[in-house]
């Protein structure tokens, strides 16, 4: 398991910070669990520039841990952050809720946040994306840009909403489209990932969404390469290849964590499940490509103030 501390310091990208005091005279030092890396231009990254969010909105020590899996790699971890004072912990993957029941009534004075998840108590709260409707419109665009009216959707686990919501917004923009749906089981098997991406390309597929975390950039890279369209997940990631990415689902990691934060430090963040979306600011649509018509951007950005204002989506 690697440890990383984040040491501050100033003029850098992680700013000095010191503990902050609430009003009701309570000290916070706060770290972060991370399954994998901070590194992946993906979920590990979002939560690490959720963190620095964090630590220079208000001024707190932060501390981040990297490569924690099991539980026994997360209790190990919970106690070290004790012992550096940390009283706020967020598990930054749904895979924490499962170790934060276990392990949450033997450190009372952490309050514990994770991602995506059902179980909450006292001292645990679960945040989750509202994410059907950004899959929603990101399938509205790859059901339009399809020339083939074959899109490919590369997911890990069923539960993920934003597939749900991809799946009924490709058949809402285009019915005429077929959608093969595949799934890795694992947030990192880029192997597989790649083997599923050469199958659907090899059957006609000509847009894809691969809406994993360590999987997503390879797979971007290749379809590049291939001359075909994506659809980015999690980040922004026209950069990566402004003209292949047709458009992104982002979720704000940082508005999320720095809410959470906010809330915290208010009293007001209980512990239950909370959920954020479109409404709050979480979640977006990326930059939109070049190649990406007018006259769709503007159609998807109604849907998307619609969805705002109503909570509805173009289907309902």
């Amino acid at each position: 398991m690697r440890t990383f501390t984040i040491i501050i310091l100033s003029f850098l990208l992680i700013l000095s910070g010191c503990s902050q005091l609430t009003g009701k005279g309570e000290e916070y030092r706060v770290g972060m669990l991370v399954e994998t890396t901070i590194h992946d231009q993906a979920w590990g990254q979002k939560g690490y520039k959720g963190l620095q969010a964090i630590q220079e909105e208000y001024d707190l020590d932060v501390y981040i841990k990297e490569g924690v899996q099991s539980y026994a790699d997360t209790f190990q971890s919970v106690e070290e952050l004790s012992s550096q004072g940390v009283n706020v912990v967020f598990g930054h993957s749904n895979v924490y809720g499962n170790h934060f029941q276990q392990l949450h009534q033997s450190f009372p004075d952490i309050h514990f946040i994770y991602f995506n998840g059902e179980f909450t108590a006292e001292n645990v709260t679960s945040l989750n994306f509202s994410a059907q409707a950004m899959g929603f419109f990101g399938g509205m665009v790859a059901g339009e840009m399809t020339e083939t009216d074959q899109v490919g959707l590369i997911g890990v686990f069923e539960w993920q909403p934003e597939i749900e919501g991809f799946y009924e917004g490709v058949k809402y923009q285009n019915p005429e489209a077929d959608i093969e749906l595949a799934f890795t089981n694992s947030w990192e098997d880029k192997d597989y990932a790649m083997t599923v991406y050469e199958r659907m390309k090899n059957q006609g597929a000509d847009v894809f969404y691969p809406a994993g975390d360590l999987f997503n950039i390879p797979l971007i890279n290749q379809i590049r390469k291939d001359g075909y369209y994506a659809i980015g997940y999690v980040s922004d990631q026209s950069s990566v290849a402004e003209n292949t990415v047709l458009t992104s689902t982002v979720q704000k990691v940082d508005v999320v964590y720095k809410l959470a934060m906010e809330r915290l430090m208010n009293d007001e963040l209980p512990g239950k499940s909370v959920t954020f979306d479109f409404q709050e600011g979480a979640i977006a649509m990326g930059e939109y490509s070049p190649n990406v018509p007018d006259d769709l951007r503007q159609q998807v950005s109604q849907a998307v103030d619609n969805y705002i204002e109503t909570g509805s989506l173009p289907n309902e």
